[in-house]
């Protein structure tokens, strides 16, 4: 391995450890008690050698929600390669992202619940060409077969999936911020099962 290789893995192996050590003390401390100094003690550099790499601590949130988002999208993009009938594709997917957000608690309440009120809105931030576009685009081009293949009445792709994503997206965050012991949930499993059987059922013909 060549100097220049060494250096660019030496590099990409810092802004790892930074990210790890961020996306820690933000679910630990609270985003808003997080400073750019305390996540260079983290990981015991100085503040000045974090800035080479993040302009500030918002920059560093949005590249941790793009890494969930980049997760979630990989996950999605499996089942739509599995060529499954439109309804069954759209319900798995439904699916997966709410177990997603079940199994990655803590991300997806940076990524969902803390990013929208306090990442930067400059001109760097932007939907398009995100990965939070890709992952939501994997959603829409399934609610977008379930019309042509006649399985939905005539509803707006964008609308309809839209309405997709606010019904799991409110299930998955009611049932990351609230536990047992602040409301007497059903069995999960059906819960889930039966919000699915409710949502596609208003969408069908």
């Amino acid at each position: 391995m060549g100097t220049k290789e060494r250096r660019e893995r030496e590099r990409e192996a810092l802004r790892g450890e930074i990210l790890a050590a961020a996306r820690d003390l933000f679910i630990s401390e609270g985003y808003e008690r997080v400073s750019m100094r305390r996540i260079a003690e983290r990981i015991e550099y100085s503040p000045t050698t974090i800035y080479l790499y993040f302009r500030d601590k918002s920059e560093i949130l949005a590249e941790i929600c793009d890494q969930t988002f980049a997760r979630l999208a990989k996950s999605l993009q499996r089942i739509e390669a599995k060529g499954l009938d439109p309804l069954e594709e759209l319900r798995e997917s439904c699916e997966a992202y709410i177990q997603f957000g079940l199994r990655n608690r803590h991300q997806y309440r940076l990524t969902f619940m803390v990013s929208s009120q306090n990442m930067d809105r400059g001109e760097e931030s932007h939907y398009e060409g995100s990965m939070g576009e890709q992952a939501f685009g994997y959603l829409e081009r399934s609610v977008a077969r379930c019309v042509e293949a006649g399985n939905f009445r005539a509803v707006e792709v964008n609308v309809a999936s839209q309405v997709v994503w606010v019904s799991i997206h409110g299930l998955t965050s009611l049932l990351i911020t609230l536990d047992e012991d602040d409301f007497p949930w059903v069995d999960k499993k059906k819960l889930i099962g039966e919000t699915l059987e409710t949502l596609l059922r208003g969408l069908m013909k």
